[in-house]
C-alpha cells in the first residue's frame, strides 16, 4: 500500500520527489495553469505552455502528459493532468479525486510522487489523497516475472487547515477499498466461503472487531435455509460471518448485509460462459461490508456497526438445489426457488432477518444482484431502493458525496403479485423479465423486520470494471460502495 503524507506547498520548484503532478485548465484562450502550478512555467524558461501545445494537450478531464524537467525542477518528471474548464467557484471534489487518480495510475514504477493540485481546503486535500491512493492500486498476486514497482510514497502539497486529518481519513478509506478490490480480484480457487471467513477473522483481530462465524452445521441448526440452499451444491460449504464494532458514545446502530457468492455458476440454472467468467466478483457486496467495518473500526467512529457476510458458492451438482425446491428462511417464511441463478437474494434474506435481532436504526444491504441493474443504469451507477423514501434519497446523496454514482429506484407494489407462489409463501423470481431489479428489491423487502428502515443497493455493474481503467478506477474489482457504507456510518455517528 502506498504511504501518503502531507507537506506545505512552499516551493514546488524545489520539492524533492520523482514526479510532480500539476493541473491545467482548458479554455478558449489556451491552457491555464491550475492552483499549485504557479511558477513552474517561469522555472522551465517559459516553455511549458509551448511544449504542452506541441504535444496536443487540451486540458480535458482525464488527459495526462509527462514532461521531463531537465534539472529545472527538483523533480525530474512533471506530470500534467487536465482539469477541464476552470470552475467559477470551488473545485468539484470528485473531479479532483479523478485527476489525482489518473495521474498516479500513469506512474507505475515511480517510487515517489507529489500532488501539486488545487488543495485550498481540507476536503480538497483529502480528495487528492484518496484519488491518488486509489489510482496507484494494482493487483499482481498471480503474475510471474518482474512487475513495475508500485508507487511507494505519495505527498499531498497543502497547508489547508484540517488537511492532516482529511489525509489520514483518506489513507484509511483507501486501504479498505484496496482490501475489497483484492478480494474481488482473487480467483475463486483462492477465495471460497471458508477462506473468506478466515480472512475476516484475521483482519477483525487486527482492528478490534468482534467476529462470529457460522459453518454449514451451525447454519442448518440455526435455520438459515437460504444460505444453506444456495451452498449445498458446492464442495466448499457456506458460511455466515458476523462482524461487530461498538463505541461507548454511540447513539445509533447501523447494520450492513453483503451478498458473498464467491463464485456464481448459476447453479442448475447455469449461466452461459460469457456471463460466468467474471463471477468471481459476485462477492463484491460482502467485500464492501467487510471493508466498511474495517474502516469504521480504524476510524473509531462513534457509532455501533454490525456487518453480515453471507458467503456461499453457487455450483451445480447432485446435491444442488433444484428449480421448484422450497426452503424455509431464517425469517420463517417459505421460498419456492424458480431459478437457482437468482441466488443472491436467497442468502441476503437470511442476513437481513438476522440483522433485525441487533435492533438497528437501519439495515443496508449491498449486492451484485441483478443483470437488470446494468440494463437500467449501466456499468457505473448503482440502483438504490428502500422501504423509506427519505432513507433512499439519503443513501443516494451520501453515495454522491463519496464519489460513487447511485440512482434512486422505486418498489412498485403492482409488481409484487408476480412473486406469488402456488406452493410457498413467496417465489424467488418474477416470471416476467421486465423490472427485474425492482422485483428483486420487492422480494428482499418481504424479509425486512417490521418497523426497521432498510435500503438495498444493487451494484452488479459498478463492482467490477470490465472495460478500460478510468480516473482512479482500475480494470477488475473496484471496491464499489465501500465508501458509501463508511459515509452512512459517519452520518449516523454521535455528535
Amino acid at each position: 500500500m502506498t504511504t501518503v503524507r502531507l507537506n506545505p506547498p512552499d516551493n514546488v520548484v524545489s520539492f524533492d520527489t520523482d514526479a510532480l503532478v500539476v493541473g491545467v485548465h482548458s479554455g478558449p484562450d489556451g491552457l491555464r495553469a491550475a492552483p499549485g502550478a504557479e511558477g513552474l512555467d517561469q522555472a522551465l524558461g517559459g516553455k511549458l505552455a509551448e511544449t504542452l501545445n506541441a504535444m496536443g494537450v487540451k486540458g480535458k478531464p482525464g488527459e495526462t502528459a509527462k514532461v521531463p524537467t531537465f534539472g529545472a525542477l527538483a523533480a525530474p518528471l512533471l506530470v500534467v493532468v487536465g482539469l477541464g474548464d476552470a470552475p467559477e467557484g470551488d473545485y468539484d471534489i470528485e473531479a479532483l479525486r479523478r485527476a489525482a487518480g489518473v495521474a498516479t495510475r500513469s506512474l507505475a514504477g515511480t517510487a515517489r510522487a507529489a500532488l501539486a493540485l488545487p488543495s485550498a481546503s481540507a476536503e480538497q486535500a483529502g480528495a487528492l489523497a484518496l484519488g491518488g491512493l486509489l489510482g496507484a492500486y494494482s493487483f499482481t498476486a498471480y503474475r510471474t516475472g518482474e512487475q513495475p514497482a508500485p508507487l511507494a510514497e505519495l505527498t499531498v502539497l497543502s497547508d489547508a487547515e484540517g488537511a492532516e486529518a482529511a489525509v489520514e481519513r483518506a489513507s484509511t478509506v483507501a486501504a479498505s477499498v484496496s482490501l475489497v478490490r483484492d478480494l474481488v480480484n482473487t480467483p475463486p480457487s483462492g477465495l471460497w466461503p471458508a477462506r473468506f471467513a478466515e480472512i475476516a477473522e484475521q483482519t477483525a483481530a487486527e482492528v478490534g472487531l468482534s467476529v462470529e462465524v457460522l459453518d454449514e452445521t451451525a447454519l442448518k441448526e440455526g435455520g438459515y435455509g437460504g444460505i444453506v440452499a444456495v451452498g449445498q451444491g458446492s464442495a466448499n460449504p457456506p458460511r455466515l460471518v458476523r462482524l461487530a464494532y461498538s463505541h461507548p458514545e454511540a447513539a445509533k446502530t447501523v447494520a450492513f448485509v453483503g451478498k458473498g457468492i464467491t463464485f456464481d455458476s448459476g447453479g442448475l440454472s447455469i449461466k452461459p460462459t460469457s456471463g460466468m467468467d467474471w463471477m468471481k466478483s459476485d462477492m463484491g457486496g460482502a467485500g464492501a461490508v467487510f471493508g466498511a467495518l474495517v474502516a469504521i473500526a480504524r476510524l473509531g467512529l462513534k457509532v455501533n456497526a454490525v456487518g453480515y457476510l453471507c458467503l456461499a458458492e453457487n455450483m451445480p451438482s447432485g446435491t444442488a438445489q433444484r428449480p421448484s425446491d422450497v426452503f424455509t428462511s431464517f425469517a420463517g417464511k417459505t421460498v419456492e426457488v424458480l431459478d437457482t441463478d437468482a441466488e443472491g437474494r436467497l442468502v441476503l434474506i437470511d442476513g437481513i432477518a438476522r440483522a433485525g435481532q441487533d435492533n438497528p436504526d437501519l439495515i443496508v444491504d449491498v449486492a451484485t444482484l441483478t443483470g437488470a441493474q446494468i440494463v437500467a443504469l449501466g456499468w457505473r451507477t448503482a440502483g438504490v431502493m428502500a422501504n423509506d423514501d427519505a432513507l433512499r434519497e439519503e443513501v443516494v446523496a451520501i453515495a454522491g458525496e463519496q464519489g460513487e454514482a447511485a440512482w434512486g429506484m422505486p418498489l412498485p407494489e403492482e409488481l409484487r403479485k408476480g412473486l406469488d407462489s402456488p406452493v410457498a409463501d413467496i417465489a424467488n423470481l418474477h416470471p416476467e423479465r421486465f423490472g427485474g431489479m425492482l422485483t428483486a428489491g420487492l422480494f428482499l423487502k418481504e424479509f425486512v423486520p417490521d418497523g426497521v428502515k432498510w435500503a438495498h443497493i444493487d451494484t452488479a455493474g459498478p463492482a467490477f470494471n470490465k472495460g478500460e481503467p478510468h480516473g482512479y478506477t482500475p480494470k477488475g474489482g473496484t471496491g464499489a460502495m465501500t465508501r458509501t457504507l463508511i459515509g452512512i456510518a459517519e452520518r449516523y455517528t454521535a455528535g
